[in-house]
Parts: C-alpha cells; structure tokens; sequence
C-alpha cells in the first residue's frame, strides 16, 4: 500500500510538473530578461516592403527602444509577433548598445496585407507597442512588380538608387508614388487602365505620362493595376467587400 501511493503520488508530481511546463511554453512567458527600459518603440527601417508570398523581406526590419528623452536604450527587450504564416527571426531580443534590435520577416502564404507587432516591456510592467505593415505578393502582383520596375520605377519613385537615377525632378507634373494610397485608392480600375494604355491625357492628367498600350498586353496592364492595390498606403479596400474591424 505504501509503495502505491508513493507511485500515486509520484505520477501527480509529474503530470503537475508537465501542465506548468505546457503552460510556461504557451503562455507567451518571456525568454530573454531585459536590462534597461524605454517608453517608446520607433521604427528605424524594413516596414513597408513587399515581395511574393511566402518569401522573406530583402531588408530586414529594425527597430528601437527609446526612453522619454528620445534616446536610444541598450538591452531592452523586443518581441516581434504575426499571424497568418508569416514569423520573424529571431522573435525576440535585446537592443545593442545603439538602441536597435534587428529581425527578418518571412510572410505568410496567402497575398495581402501582414501586420507585424512589436512589444517592449516598460519599467512599470507595462507594454509598449508599435505596427508595421509589409505585402505579399500574388502571381499576379508579382508581375506587376516586374513591369513596374522595367517602365514605371525611374519616374513614379523620387529615390534615386547605384542601378537607377530618379525622373522625377525632372517633370513638371510630379509623378505619384505607386504606394501613394491617398491618391490612387479612389480611382477606380478603369482609370488606372486608361492611363496605363492611353497615357495621361486619357483622363485628363499630365501628358508627360506616356501610354504603354501598345507596349504592353492587357494581362500586363491589369498586373501593373493589380500591383498598385497590393502595395497601396493605406491599404486599397475594394469596394463591395466587407472587412472585419480589429
């Protein structure tokens, strides 16, 4: 009798053992301890980019802890955190002696849109929080992309890079970035098409905007069309469908 409830006792001890241990796995219970606190998260560089589904970001995504002053704090904590397939490497972290913490993002298998949520805890046991938004690009999308750097890039984009100087000081009717969402959402697709294959003057704008009918096919068109909508700050919502609200 001794003996068996000893082995009872036992097994309660390790199945106790075992539900604590699930439960720190699944809890999101903090890895890294954190040496310094700040009160805000800015994003330094890597929000916005897009690229095919599934696929992780050219750049990676860094961000920084300041404190109240505005200046940069060493090894404070940052957990980064997605839904929808995509993830980050490494999910958390200390910041360096600059403040920052670096991760690269992969994204999620379907085309759209993918917040991804960074946290920082505070010295008060609060957290502090910040968004980022990067793309996925479909097929389709994907095409777009492609055209978009071969004939729409040098003037839609006032960047100037090593492979490619920027047309757009140039012109006298200053092109809209193609993420400009402000400007573009509301046209309807017809008039992104029209302007597309007709040009400009097609819907009464710049005729510095050349047509591209000729040049390219429909599906190319629609792709570049397509393109516009995926990567749209703020995002594009087509109209007739409805969207949950957080």
């Amino acid at each position: 009798m001794k003996r068996t409830g000893m082995r009872a006792s036992f097994l309660v001890l390790c199945a106790a053992l075992l539900t604590i241990s699930a439960c720190t796995r699944h809890s999101g219970a903090p890895g890294v301890t954190p040496r310094a606190f700040g009160t805000a998260l800015v994003s330094v560089s890597g929000e916005k980019q897009f690229a095919g589904v599934g696929s992780q970001l050219e750049q990676p995504l860094v961000l920084q802890v300041n404190d109240a002053k505005g200046v940069a704090v060493a090894g404070a904590v940052v957990r980064l955190s997605a839904a929808g397939g995509a993830f980050a490497t490494p999910r958390e972290g200390l910041t360096g002696p600059d403040g920052q913490f670096t991760a690269t993002i992969t994204l999620g298998g379907a085309g759209g849109h993918y917040q991804i949520v960074a946290s920082s805890p505070t010295a008060s046991g609060q957290q502090i929080f910040m968004r980022v938004d990067e793309s996925a690009l479909g097929y389709q999308e994907m095409l777009g992309a492609k055209l978009n750097e071969i004939h729409c890039i040098r003037c839609h984009d006032p960047e100037s890079t090593a492979e490619r100087v920027s047309n757009m000081d140039n012109l006298t009717a200053k092109p809209h970035a193609f993420t400009d969402g402000a400007v573009l959402n509301p046209m309807s697709a017809a008039d992104l098409t029209s302007i597309i294959s007709h040009g400009g003057v097609a819907v009464n704008k710049s005729a510095e905007m050349p047509p591209y009918g000729s040049m390219l096919t429909k599906q190319e068109i629609a792709a570049l069309v397509a393109f516009l909508r995926a990567v749209a700050d703020p995002p594009y919502l087509a109209q007739g469908v409805n969207y949950a609200s957080n």
